[in-house]
């Protein structure tokens, strides 16, 4: 017997859901650290900040809960103007955000503070959060976009923290279940242990189902048709979506799903032929293990999909 709705709608409450009273104690602790960088980069005066965004799955709310092995992450997306577009600039800001990040934190320790490929990161280690702050120079001609850059490679990749936020809560109004398949997908990745897929990559594909199979069936059904079109693609078909405008970007990468804000950005490009083969191989294998639990109505088996913590009913 297939799980029924309030069951998958129970787990997705209890275990995976970030709850509200933790929601907003995030935001809280958040906001102080808007408002103290923010304090401090206005000093620099060649730095203008026009507008902050908390972005990313804390944004749109799919993000899960904190569990041992998942932290719980919020992007914080500065525009700035005032600044070239142009990697030396991005880079300077960089190291501007790291070091006031450090100024404002002089008990924690050093390591707590990194550089990832696009933001300055820092983690308080008692609420478990984890705070991106990612910069980005501001499109004057295009609200809400801007240019990103990659400090590594330095690719320029233009952006829009609202859109994408607004691309979710688009998907949401028309379908209630969507963010719930999301964290659904998201926690099987977890298990899967596939971190290649991005939580994005899963918004979008779900995102790309939506479209184009619609929103009928069960959230167990559509689960299970989330983890066969992995597998029965292969991952191989370009996804794009109503939001891109044409053209779009040509590419050759092994999989290819094209940012909903930017038509020319990949935002698959770096999963390689082989992590493409470990991710649909793992979607048939829990596809396979998903249809006998559902079949079965066996929650342990259930559990090989999302893991111990699975429960349908308290206790």
């Amino acid at each position: 017997m297939p799980l029924k709705d309030k069951e998958l709608r129970y787990y997705d409450s209890e275990v995976l859901r970030l709850p509200g009273d933790k929601r907003t104690a995030y935001h809280k602790q958040v906001d102080r650290l808007i408002d103290t960088l923010r304090k401090h980069l206005r000093k620099r005066a060649r730095i203008t900040i026009t507008r902050i965004v908390k972005a990313g799955s804390f944004a749109k709310y799919t993000i899960l809960r904190r569990a041992a092995d998942n932290p719980v992450d919020v992007d914080v997306v500065f525009y700035v103007s005032g600044a070239d577009a142009s990697l030396e600039t991005l880079e300077s800001l960089g190291s501007a955000i790291y070091e006031i990040l450090i100024e404002m934190y002089p008990t924690k320790a050093v390591e707590d503070f990194e550089i990832q490929r696009k933001a300055a990161t820092v983690r308080f280690v008692g609420s478990g959060l984890s705070v991106d702050i990612v910069p980005v120079v501001e499109d004057e001609s295009r609200p809400g976009y801007g240019w990103q850059f990659d400090i590594r490679d330095g690719a320029k990749i233009e952006t829009c923290a609202p859109c994408q936020i607004k691309f979710v809560r688009d998907r949401k109004d028309k379908d209630s279940d969507f963010r719930t398949l999301v964290r659904l997908g998201k926690q099987w990745r977890n298990r899967a242990e596939l971190k290649p897929l991005k939580s994005f990559t899963v918004e979008l594909i779900l995102a790309h189902i939506l479209g184009t199979q619609g929103s009928e069936g069960s959230i167990e059904q559509r689960f299970r048709n989330f983890l066969m079109y992995v597998a029965q693609s292969g991952l191989k078909e370009q996804i794009s979506f109503p939001e891109n405008a044409k053209p779009l970007g040509s590419f050759s990468d092994p999989v290819v799903i094209i940012d909903p804000v930017n038509c020319f950005n990949n935002v698959t490009s770096r999963i390689s032929e082989e992590e493409r083969q470990t991710i649909v191989a793992a979607a048939q294998n829990d596809w396979e293990v998903a249809t006998f639990a559902s079949v079965e109505n066996d929650h342990e088996t259930w559990k090989r999909i999302f893991g111990p913590r699975f429960k349908t009913e308290e206790g």
